[in-house]
This record gives structure tokens, C-alpha cells and sequence, in this order.
């Protein structure tokens, strides 16, 4: 009899934001080209991206110059904490930014791809009940769609603005316009639907994604924030909830 196949385990996830001092800007543009090959030689780093921001809490046409994102998943906690530890590349960070801050998430389920691959997890776990929830949408944007979707999109992030139980959220990027995506975090699993399944805003725009097909490729994950370090905005959005 042949052995029934497992679900591999859900990646061991990390964001980092860095906030880049004034003046430090060109150094901050640079770093999302000069970083991807010291990357891709840290040992048990499975998945990476490089990510800008901008401004407001979710898509948005301006950039942020002084914002900064890594996503990455990774072989084990260990291999993370060695990272995050130890790596000149940090260090680097550190000399050229105000503020560096990093939350650790088990994916509890994602679907779709980026750039090819679902780097999460393949299953889907329940949410721990009165506890953070962390959200990312991504999506790569065909390019004749683009003026249909900037068109629409910036609606529902406004709309953010007014959630209850948003703790923090800022938009991401791979590159400008066409592959964007929004990270979030919230008090708990019932404020985050709230605001999916109630806010009009974000209902349309859920509702057009379909009809109009603005995407070559997303995906949609939610996470258990498991632990979170330093400071975003001058604050830990998660202190004293983990």
C-alpha cells in the first residue's frame, strides 16, 4: 500500500518594514535591487520579495520613498531568528533607517500564486478565536486594465480609514502600478470580515475584480501573528495582544 501524502506545513512567515532616514532615500530605491542577491544566498530563506510602499493604508498611486518591505518565508524559526540576528545585510538596514520592524505569522490559509507558487501554506487552518489576524492581498495587474482599476481601487482603501478593529495596514509593491498589495492587521478574525463582507466600498471592488478580470495573477492569505519586534510608525501595533 502506498503511503498516504501529507500536507507540507505551513511556511514560517515574516514581514519586515523599514522606515529609511531623511536624506537616505536613493539608498532606499537602490536596496530593492542590490539586496536581491545576498538574499538568495541566506541559507533556509525559501521564498523572498522586496517590496515599496505607498502612501495611505492600502493601493495608492504615490509612492513612499522612505518605506520599505521584505516578505519571506523560511525553512524554520531558527533560520529566520539566524537571519534577523546576525546577517550584515540587517546591519546595513539599520545604518540607513530610523525604524525597523518585523512580525512573525503562521499562515492559516492562502490562495492563488505569486509569481507562480503559493509560498504560504496549502492548507486551511481555523483562526485562533479573540486573537490578531494579519491579511495580505497581492495582485499583478494586466496592464490593459490598469486605468479601470486605479480608477476603482483607491474607494475601497480609503475606506480603511473608518474599519473598526484595524490595527495597522499599509499598501505594498513590486513594482509600480501593476503589482501591488495591501497588508493589514486587525483585532480579530470578526473585525477584519466585518469590514470584507459590510463595507460597500470593499464589496464593489471584490465585486469587480470578477467581472472585469483586472488580474493576470493574486492571491489572498491570512495569518496568526505569532510574535512581532521593533516599531512601525513609531509604535508596535501588536503590543500587549500577542
Amino acid at each position: 500500500m502506498l503511503p498516504t501524502a501529507q500536507p507540507s506545513a505551513p511556511a514560517h512567515t515574516t514581514l519586515s518594514l523599514f522606515g529609511v532616514k531623511q536624506g537616505h532615500w536613493r539608498w532606499g530605491l537602490a536596496q530593492m535591487g542590490t539586496t536581491v542577491r545576498p538574499l538568495q544566498q541566506v541559507k533556509g530563506l525559501n521564498f523572498f520579495k522586496l517590496l515599496g510602499s505607498g502612501q495611505g493604508r492600502g493601493f495608492s498611486l504615490k509612492p513612499n520613498w522612505y518605506r520599505y518591505g521584505l516578505m519571506a518565508t523560511w525553512a524554520s524559526p531558527a533560520a529566520a531568528e539566524d537571519f534577523f540576528q546576525s546577517h550584515p545585510l540587517l546591519e546595513e538596514y539599520r545604518q540607513h533607517t530610523f525604524e525597523q520592524y518585523t512580525v512573525a505569522l503562521q499562515p492559516l490559509q492562502a490562495h492563488g500564486l505569486w509569481s507562480g507558487q503559493n509560498p504560504f501554506t496549502a492548507e486551511t487552518l481555523p483562526a485562533p478565536p479573540n486573537a490578531p489576524i494579519a491579511v495580505l492581498t497581492r495582485a499583478s495587474i494586466k496592464l490593459s486594465k490598469a486605468i479601470d482599476f486605479w480608477r476603482n481601487v483607491p474607494q475601497a482603501s480609503a475606506s480603511l480609514d473608518h474599519a473598526e478593529g484595524l490595527l495597522a495596514s499599509i499598501g505594498l509593491g513590486e513594482a509600480p502600478f501593476l503589482r501591488q498589495a495591501t497588508f493589514s492587521l486587525w483585532k480579530d478574525e470578526a473585525s477584519m470580515k466585518a469590514y470584507a463582507y459590510r463595507m460597500a466600498a470593499h464589496r464593489e471592488v471584490i465585486k469587480q475584480t470578477r467581472s472585469k478580470g483586472w488580474y493576470t495573477e493574486e492571491l489572498f492569505a491570512r495569518f496568526t501573528p505569532i510574535s512581532s519586534h521593533g516599531t512601525w510608525n513609531g509604535k508596535d501595533p501588536l503590543s500587549g495582544l500577542l
